[in-house]
This record gives structure tokens, C-alpha cells and sequence, in this order.
């Protein structure tokens, strides 16, 4: 029984044996038991780190003192990250809906490209608006838009939803502000700078041939007409905890329609400052005050923290809100976020324990004799946890830390991370199918039965996965 226990924990076969089993816990826990992610991944991160024979002292701490317990640097050390940054994406985002920005957007680009175009139209607009606001949020918001595009047109519902969708699940996997990519910034010590940009050179391919082509190509194939109640359209938006869940009521500050160029804008700023402070510091002397205003500007929690305080005055303040509605807006928008931080920490946490356990080097060492390439692995990794149990969340932060132990020592450069980074962010949205939230949201928003979703949606997200992963992978070739 020793020998088998020593086994286990200190050879590199019996390391890996006990990685594989801690993941095959965690799914079982949320597949089977149905179990809450945040609590799975705590459960299963202690069962791991006792299995693996750490002292109690390292895991917890003690009665006195548990600062540097791995149970709270690994909650700690990402929520300290990101925490910011998704609650004012969060509220950045409320905000543009509420305002009516979406509706603005979307008729504007329907009247730019015309009756033809209005696909490719559909996909800018969930492209555009997908980055300030959640997935599910975006569905809720644009699927009206759709239901009228569609009519207009006389055409099946799937050429335009698909367009539209592939465009939020993108910049949800991608880009800043959205979970997931900020996750990855912490955990493999990425700047979100980088990932914007790397990430929207994997991520833009993949749009173009997931949404614009296959999009268009399967809209041809499946006739999907549109239901006349869902022309009506919903009540003000609901927001809930994310795909599936019960939802509460989210205060309104639709006034008047904002301008299209105005929505633009707010969105592009803390695009903007953020990309300003990574150029500056490829550009600008160290120490330099242009730099230090950029850095500042550019970091961002404050390039967010703007663009909000922008949006509370002009589509706020300005247009007859009040501080009071305001503040409600906040509030509201802010309450889904609680669960999905103690899902990312407790993530964080479970990948703590796989370093401080040795299963990484023992990964590594293993990866090198095999000649797998350590973005191959990531992928391979990213999207076996996003088939088994449905959340690219999930799938994104528990890769991130089984990954980060690997890259130690190995002096990549921001450039090789980010597109570590968006491997993983493929492969976590890859074959969305029944345990998927977002699976359910598509088949009932736009009309589509278990075997049309499968044939669309399903293919789409597998494609987007596939095209972008492919177009990281080829450049970690070129440039590592």
C-alpha cells in the first residue's frame, strides 16, 4: 500500500495517474452529480492537493495564518486580476444595452450593406457588441434583431443568427473584457494588451469562415422560417447567472437612441488605451512620462473605468437618466458576476495545486519525450474539458492551470504566450452540443430542433475552434 501511495505521489507515471483522476472527478462531479462548478473544483483541488501528500500547513495554512496558503494565493492571486476588469466590462455593457445601442448598430449596418449583405451585416453586429457584453446577454438582446432581419429578408432564420452567434462566441472566447481570455492573462502572465491583438488575429479567421461562410452556406440548406410570436418583442432584457438560468429584471435607460458612431466609440475605448499602453512600451523609452500616462491610462481597470464613467454621461446623464437609475442599472448588471469569480478562483486554485504537486513538471518532462508541442497539448487539454462538460469557462481556467506549470523556465515571450493563450480559448468552445448552455439558448431563440442545432450551431463553434486554433498554431511555429 506504501509503495503504491509513493508511486502516486512521486514518480512521474503515478503523478500523471493522479492528475488524470483529480480531472475525471471534476467531471463526474458537474456531468453526473450536477454539482456547481466553484464547489467541484474546491472539493476536487483538496482532495488533490491531500492525495498528493502536501502538509495540511501548505493547502490551508494555519489557525494563525493562511496569507500564503494555496488556497488563497490560487483565489487571491486571479481574482486580484480580474475581478475589476469583469465587473466594469459587466457594467459597460449593461449600459450599451440598455441604451438601445444594439438596435442603433444594427440598423445602420443593415442600411450600409443592404438587403444582400445583411448577413454579413448580423455578424459585425454581434462582433461588435459581443465585446462588451456577455454571450448569453448578447443572444437575449440581438435575437429581436435577428427575427426582424430575417422577415425582412424572406429568407431562413439561420443565415442570420449564425452570422450573429458566431460573432459573440468569438469575442466571449477571445478577447478582454469577457472571463475567460482575462482568466488566461492571469494565469499564464499575459497582458490583455497582447491578448487583444493576438486575439483578434486567431479569432477574426475563424468568424469569417465559421459565421460568413459556413454561416451563409448551411443558412442556404436549412429553411428555418420565423415564428410569428417571436416577433414580438421580449420584455427589457433578463439577466441571470449565465445560459439557463433564472433571471431578474434589469432596470431600463432607454430614453432615445443613441447614435451608432457614439456606441462605436464607447466601445473602442478601452480598446484603444489598452493597445496604446502595449505599443508604448514596445515604442517608448523606459521611465519616459508619455509612457508612464499611457501605462496608467492603458491599464485596464482604468481604461475601463473610463470608457463606463463616458457611457454613464452620455448615454446616462446626459440623455435624463439619473444617478439613482444609474446606480440600479449597476447593481443589477453586477449580480451574475459573484458566481462566475468564485468559479474562476476556485479554477485558479485547483491549478495551484497541480504546480505545487509536481504533476506539471511531470507533464512537461513527459510532453518533451512525446515531441508534443506544448500549444498542441493546450489545445488537445482545452478542448477535452470543453466536450465533457460544457462550460468554455470552465474548460478555459482549469486548462490555464494545468498548462502555466509548463511554461516555467522556458522564457517565452508575450508574443508565444498570447497564442498559448488562444489555443486554449479554442479549444474551450469546440463541438458545443447538449451539456452546453449555450446549446439550449440557440435551438430556443431561433426555432431551431436537437438535430438543426447540431447541424449548425454544434458545426460552427467546432469550426471556429478548428480555424482559429490553426492560425495560432502556425504562428507559434514561425515565431518560437
Amino acid at each position: 500500500m506504501g509503495s503504491a501511495v509513493d508511486w502516486l505521489r512521486h514518480e512521474t507515471p503515478g503523478l500523471l495517474v493522479l492528475c488524470g483522476l483529480a480531472v475525471a472527478v471534476l467531471l463526474v462531479a458537474i456531468i453526473r452529480f450536477k454539482l456547481e462548478p466553484f464547489v467541484a473544483l474546491l472539493l476536487t483541488g483538496l482532495a488533490l492537493a491531500l492525495a498528493a501528500g502536501l502538509p495540511v500547513e501548505k493547502i490551508v495554512g494555519t489557525a494563525l495564518k493562511s496569507g500564503d496558503s494555496l488556497l488563497e494565493t490560487g483565489f487571491g492571486g486571479i481574482l486580484g486580476h480580474i475581478a475589476v476588469i469583469i465587473g466594469l466590462g459587466t457594467v459597460l455593457g449593461a449600459i450599451l444595452e440598455r441604451s438601445g445601442g444594439a438596435d442603433v448598430l444594427t440598423e445602420r449596418l443593415l442600411k450600409l450593406f443592404g438587403p444582400k449583405g445583411a448577413p454579413v451585416a448580423m455578424g459585425l453586429v454581434g462582433l461588435i457588441f459581443g465585446i462588451p457584453v456577455f454571450f448569453d446577454i448578447g443572444i437575449f438582446v440581438l435575437a429581436p434583431l435577428i427575427y426582424v432581419a430575417a422577415k425582412r429578408g424572406g429568407r431562413s432564420l439561420v443565415l442570420y443568427a449564425m452570422p450573429m452567434v458566431a460573432g459573440l462566441s468569438m469575442t466571449h472566447a477571445f478577447l478582454p473584457p469577457h472571463p475567460g481570455p482575462v482568466s488566461l492573462g492571469g494565469l499564464l502572465g499575459v497582458s490583455l494588451g497582447w491578448l487583444i491583438l493576438i486575439g483578434l488575429v486567431c479569432g477574426l479567421p475563424g468568424f469569417v469562415v465559421a459565421g460568413i461562410v459556413w454561416g451563409g452556406f448551411i443558412g442556404k440548406r436549412i429553411h428555418v422560417e420565423v415564428p410569428a410570436e417571436f416577433l414580438m418583442r421580449p420584455e427589457p432584457a433578463q439577466r441571470g447567472d449565465g445560459p439557463g438560468t433564472p433571471a431578474e429584471p434589469v432596470a431600463t435607460l432607454e430614453k432615445s437612441p443613441p447614435s451608432a458612431a457614439l456606441i462605436g466609440v464607447i466601445i473602442a475605448i478601452p480598446l484603444v488605451l489598452i493597445l496604446g499602453a502595449t505599443f508604448g512600451t514596445q515604442l517608448l523609452g523606459k521611465g519616459s512620462r508619455p509612457l508612464q500616462v499611457l501605462t496608467f491610462l492603458g491599464t485596464p481597470a482604468v481604461a475601463l473605468l473610463i470608457a463606463v464613467l463616458v457611457a454613464f454621461y452620455v448615454l446616462g446623464l446626459r440623455r435624463g437618466s439619473t444617478v439613482q437609475e444609474l446606480s440600479t442599472l449597476t447593481a443589477e448588471s453586477l449580480r451574475p458576476v459573484g458566481m462566475l469569480l468564485l468559479v474562476v478562483g476556485a479554477g485558479a486554485f485547483f491549478g495551484k495545486v497541480i504546480s505545487a504537486t509536481g504533476i506539471g513538471n511531470a507533464l512537461a518532462h513527459t510532453m518533451s519525450e512525446a515531441g508534443l508541442p506544448v500549444i498542441v497539448l493546450a489545445y488537445l487539454i482545452s478542448c477535452g474539458l470543453r466536450v465533457a462538460q460544457g462550460s468554455a469557462t470552465v474548460a478555459i481556467v482549469t486548462t490555464g492551470g494545468i498548462v502555466a506549470p509548463l511554461l516555467a523556465g522556458h522564457d517565452y515571450s508575450q508574443l508565444s504566450l498570447s497564442l498559448i493563450a488562444m489555443a486554449i480559448a479554442s479549444g474551450s468552445i469546440i463541438l458545443s452540443h447538449v451539456n452546453d448552455g449555450g446549446f439550449w439558448i440557440i435551438s430556443k431563440f431561433f426555432n431551431l430542433t436537437v438535430k438543426q442545432t447540431l447541424q449548425t450551431w454544434s458545426v460552427l463553434e467546432t469550426i471556429l475552434s478548428v480555424v482559429s486554433f490553426t492560425v495560432a498554431a502556425v504562428l507559434f511555429a514561425l515565431v518560437s
